[in-house]
This record gives structure tokens, C-alpha cells and sequence, in this order.
């Protein structure tokens, strides 16, 4: 457990690029998303509709 589903900066502004940050490691590494992150990061995403997730290493 952890992740946006238990911690989210406190400075709202930066959520949408600490969403797209966070989904993009899980990505690169094959991380696993338990449900409650899921949802987390589904929510974050409609609140940031404009944020583009940054390219991993294989899109470099």
C-alpha cells in the first residue's frame, strides 16, 4: 500500500505532475497497482486532463 492512494502532495498544483511521475515508474519498472492506487490515480487523471505522462526509458 502507499503511493497516491495514501499520500498526494500538499501543494495541489503539483499533483498532476506527481500523478504523472508515479504512473510512469510504475510503468517503466512493471509495478504492480493495487485497487485503492488505481482509483487514486484514475481521479487524479480526469482532474488533469492537460498532463501527459513523462516518456520511460524506452521511449527516449
Amino acid at each position: 500500500m502507499g503511493g497516491t492512494s495514501t499520500w498526494q502532495p500538499p501543494y495541489e498544483p503539483a499533483r498532476c505532475r506527481y500523478a504523472a511521475e508515479w504512473a510512469a515508474i510504475k510503468i517503466r519498472w512493471k509495478l504492480s497497482i493495487d485497487p485503492a492506487e488505481q482509483q487514486a490515480l484514475a481521479e487524479l487523471a480526469d482532474a488533469c486532463p492537460d498532463q501527459r505522462l513523462p516518456p520511460t526509458d524506452s521511449q527516449r
